[in-house]
């Protein structure tokens, strides 16, 4: 067992006795087409890359200090949450095997702690545990030891205490994690895009969302890009280029379209695919992140999030929509003269594959939101199963290096993205259709009045963790679960 060091910190919650989106798949496939720290550029500046830290003999210690800072966004000096001092925090580059150290200082008034999103590691201990509480001044030192064959990706890091969960994360708090390739892939260059939406008020201060913005989920006004507004990027015609895209934001769906570039994507989440595939769009439910090689030909191309449709709030708030409007993202200007074609993507390792497996259970779990019964006593009830979260109660026990599928059932007129900690869920199929090809994700998107049935092999770690809806607004209003491997 890992030795916790927790220097302050609380364990909340007793034992208790006992993407993917638009269909499923979060991307439209055989078709063609579709450098440090950021917070100080205006709309149109060049793209500037968090800072990075990598590992080094097997080993990544980082210090992190989560603060409301003084920022400039988009050229607007404002007041934000930050990891560092920045916006997104410094991203964490590691390599399967490796041990990744962070120490966690709370610089905020309420309390927080982290989560590792995507990462396949212990939920105990100092590890990715959900039920460490950080309180206001104090720190918490976390380890994370990262199997040799985890799956390389992108992943990322945001705070998960619960009840703060979405206020934290809209206010900034949110930073990359990359796990490299075994086998590198030839690429030009790699750049990270942190999608991420935010609002402020006249005085450049976060504003808080209302009762109404919670039930469909708050989306921001100012949407970003590395803390950016609409950067720009350049390239040569031929040059391949490795985009590692996360969808940070609390509740915004975005439909990544680049018009007139070759986009090929590797994976989503921690799923890769075993040859890629080109697309002419990418849509990423709010946690899911995509894994993508863009070939650029000449011309001036935008990067835009296009309308997505998630549902409507119905008689719950009136019949108002959500709907997402587009947003143009960054500028892609390539010019110059010709580089040499690159070789094919080799084909990437054959992906696990669930189907054929022995399923020791199956469950089923219904997401529905009504008025009434909020964790924040607000008017909203969001509930798995009807039953709202409770830290001391075990919602769902499963056998240890077991398969087990659950039916995702959505009663709800809204879309709801689960996301399910540590185990990664294999898409079996969607309103009672088998999906042909092997899809893995940790966020699977279930849309409004509709099911999803996914397996997943609770392999590798025992221990409690959560599943719940990543609008992040629902989770906080209690749309969340715990689950318990022994």
């Amino acid at each position: 067992m890992v030795d916790i060091s927790r220097r302050n910190a609380l364990i909340l919650g007793g034992v208790g006795i006992g993407g993917v989106a638009l269909g499923g798949t979060g991307f439209v496939l055989n078709q063609k087409s579709a450098t440090t720290q950021t917070t100080g550029a205006a709309s149109g500046a060049a793209l500037v890359l968090p800072t990075e830290l990598r590992s080094s003999n097997g080993v990544l210690t980082v210090a992190l200090e989560s603060s409301p800072q003084r920022i400039r966004l988009g050229g607007r000096d404002v007041h934000a949450l930050t990891y560092n001092g920045g916006l997104p925090g410094p991203t964490l580059r590691v390599r399967g095997g490796d041990i990744l150290n962070v120490s966690l200082r709370n610089g905020l008034t309420d309390a927080t702690n982290l989560h590792v999103h995507g990462l396949h590691v212990s939920p105990e201990d100092n590890s990715d545990n959900m039920f460490v509480m950080i309180n206001a001044g104090d720190s918490f030192d976390y380890s994370y030891a990262i199997p040799a064959d985890h799956p390389p990706g992108v992943y990322w890091y945001h705070p998960h205490h619960h009840g703060y969960v979405a206020d934290q994360v809209f206010g900034g708090l949110y930073g990359a994690i990359i796990v490299e390739d075994p086998d590198e892939i030839p690429a030009t260059r790699e750049r990270l895009l942190v999608i991420s939406d935010i609002t402020f008020d006249s005085t450049g201060t976060i504003s808080g969302a209302t009762e109404m913005e919670k039930m469909s989920g708050r989306e921001g006004e100012l949407v970003l890009v590395n803390g950016q507004h609409t950067p720009e990027l350049s390239a040569r015609p031929g040059e391949r280029e490795r985009w590692r895209v996360i969808n940070a934001c609390t509740s915004r769906y975005v439909q990544l379209r680049l018009d007139g570039q070759q986009v090929t994507l590797l994976g989503i989440d921690s799923g890769r695919f075993e040859s890629p595939q080109d697309v002419e769009e990418v849509i990423l439910a709010p946690g899911n992140r995509a894994d993508l090689l863009v070939t650029s030909r000449a011309g001036t191309s935008t990067l835009r999030t296009l309308p997505y449709n998630r549902g409507t709030s119905g008689a719950m708030m009136g019949g108002s929509a959500s709907n997402s409007a587009q947003v143009d993202l960054a500028t892609f200007t390539v010019a110059g003269a010709d580089v040499a074609a690159f070789a094919a993507v080799p084909d990437q390792p054959v992906p696990a594959d669930l189907r054929s497996a022995t399923v020791s259970a199956r469950r089923e779990l219904v997401f529905a939101m009504g008025m009434g019964g909020g964790m924040s006593g607000g008017m909203m009830s969001a509930t798995i199963n009807g039953q709202a979260f409770d830290a001391t109660r075990i919602d769902t026990s499963v056998q240890f290096d077991s398969v087990e599928e659950w039916m995702l059932t959505n009663s709800s007129s809204l879309d709801h993205p689960l996301h399910l900690h540590v185990w990664p869920m294999q898409i079996i199929a969607q309103d009672g259709q088998p999906v042909d090809s092997v899809i893995w994700q940790d966020v699977v998107n279930i849309p409004a009045r509709s099911t999803v049935r996914v397996r997943i092999a609770f392999n590798d770690f025992s221990g409690r963790t959560v599943y719940h809806c990543h609008i992040l607004d629902h989770e906080d209003a209690g749309m969340m679960g715990i689950v318990q491997a022994l």
